[in-house]
């Protein structure tokens, strides 16, 4: 799927309402916006590049995350932010409860680790499991009837504890929740998987994801692959990924593809069209040289528009990684990598004048930020003042070329001094939005404010 043209995306957003004052266009312009061909006009605006970051950003809701087999609150979890890692992936192991309601206080202490997850500055994607396996011989799932009922019990937890729910696996059925080996026949019945996505739909804002094991699944449900169209709409389709516990581990990996419509090529297409708009997740689980070697591992993660992997299973493909030389490639690149390259904006601006800003970044890294999240414009200076920037939405930022403008009219009684300005993207909760842990960081040197989580594009005056 192509990117929307930058006609079309014009288009839409002359249709947009924008907030008084204040009109926002993805449209591709001209360096300067097109005020500036009057001689006074273009005296007072400037022009910024910036250097890029050769390293990791630590940036929310991507990258290498680690495993746990279950969540403590006792868990001092920014210990994993040191490390490198702002996400991190944890089963909720239910095993004693095949046949019985969850207990007060085993829902009392998800709620607390979950909020230690929030202290600690980390996001988590979340897993519902009945057994650790094995394999093909399982220990027992739970029937249809008693996974409904643990999702409703569950239901308030997860509505509340949502700003640090990365994203959900569908979990619940099977060995390890991977949706096969079903001690109740569980992964062959279509029925029972859609009333249990469905019950997770429920359970959680319309603005999380849900991630599937299998293509064949989401297949089965949605023939057709999303469309840009239809994502970040809430319904079931928009919010359903895929996760891979197999990556590149064999040449069907490991039975994540199988054959006919679910075969590799057929599914990895319908997967490259979803994943735009869905995250792609998971980790590799044995030596397979003909799929792991660096050119083809990040040739796939580019084609599925990788998020997130585990960085301790397998251990031996993170070493070959790390030895063969593209380690630090796939570490800067899973989910996004935002890298500003210039941007125009006033040098000088009165009260209640205009004041334009046109930027040009690229997206180097396998997909786009996903969850949802608010752009702002932040002057400060003399007074500090935060603007929305209505019409522009990160998740459609793909990997590639974006240039934006934004015109915005200043506050008449705006006190004279000068200002830095800064694009500033915040996590879409407002239980998270002052905390700049949360803040989406450009990989750029010298331009983060990390107190704020702002970064500063330069500064202008106001006379």
């Amino acid at each position: 799927m192509q990117k929307l043209s930058p006609s079309f995306l014009l288009a839409v957003l002359i249709l947009t309402a924008c907030q008084p004052g204040a009109s926002v266009s993805d449209q591709a312009l001209p360096t300067a916006p097109v005020a500036a061909s009057s001689p006074a006009f273009e005296a007072q605006m400037q022009t910024v590049t910036y250097q890029p970051l050769e390293s990791d950003v630590l940036n929310p809701e991507r990258g290498f995350r680690y495993s746990l087999d279950n969540l403590d609150p006792a868990i001092d979890y920014s210990t994993y932010r040191t490390l490198g890692s702002s996400l991190i992936f944890s089963y909720v192991r239910l095993d004693n409860y095949r046949e019985s309601d969850l207990p007060q206080e085993f829902l009392d202490r998800l709620d607390a680790a979950l909020a230690a997850i929030r202290r600690g500055g980390v996001k988590v994607v979340l897993r519902f499991s009945y057994n650790f396996g094995p394999y093909p011989n399982s220990e027992p799932d739970a029937s249809l009837e008693q996974i409904l009922r643990h999702i409703q019990q569950l239901k308030p937890i997860l509505q509340r504890n949502a700003d640090v729910i990365a994203w959900l696996h569908a979990g619940f059925i099977g060995a390890w929740g991977e949706w096969h080996t079903s001690t109740h026949g569980l992964a062959r019945d279509p029925n029972a998987k859609r009333a249990i996505l469905e019950a997770l739909a429920d359970a959680l804002p319309p603005d999380r994801f849900i991630l599937l094991r299998y293509p064949s699944d989401l297949m089965a449900i949605f023939p057709e692959p999303l469309t840009a169209d239809q994502a970040f709409k809430g319904t079931l389709q928009a919010r359903l990924g895929f996760h891979n516990d197999c990556f590149l581990s064999s040449a069907d990996d490991v039975g994540t593809y199988t054959a006919g419509a679910n075969s590799r090529e057929n599914a990895t297409a319908y997967l490259s069209q979803l994943t735009q708009f869905v995250p792609a997740s998971g980790e590799t689980c044995q030596v397979y040289p003909e799929l792991q070697s660096c050119e083809a591992a990040i040739r796939e993660m580019e084609k599925l528009h990788w998020t997130d992997l585990n960085i301790s299973y397998h251990s031996q493909v993170i070493r070959n990684w790390q030895r063969e030389g593209c380690f630090e490639e796939i570490q800067r690149r899973l989910g996004y990598r935002l890298v500003m390259e210039e941007a125009t904006f006033n040098a000088t601006a009165q009260p209640g004048a205009t004041l334009n800003l046109t930027w040009k970044m690229r997206n180097e890294g396998f997909a786009s930020p996903l969850n949802p999240r608010p752009l702002f414009l932040v002057l400060d200076g003399p007074k500090t003042i935060t603007l929305p920037l209505e019409g522009i939405d990160p998740r459609t930022w793909l990997p590639g070329e974006w240039q934006l403008s934004t015109s915005i009219q200043l506050p008449s009684d705006l006190p004279s001094g000068e200002y830095r300005l800064a694009l500033w993207l915040p996590d879409g909760y407002e239980s998270l939005r002052s905390d700049p842990r949360y803040s989406i960081r450009f990989a750029n040197q010298d331009m983060w404010d990390e107190a704020h989580g702002w970064n500063v594009l330069g500064t202008f005056r106001v006379p």
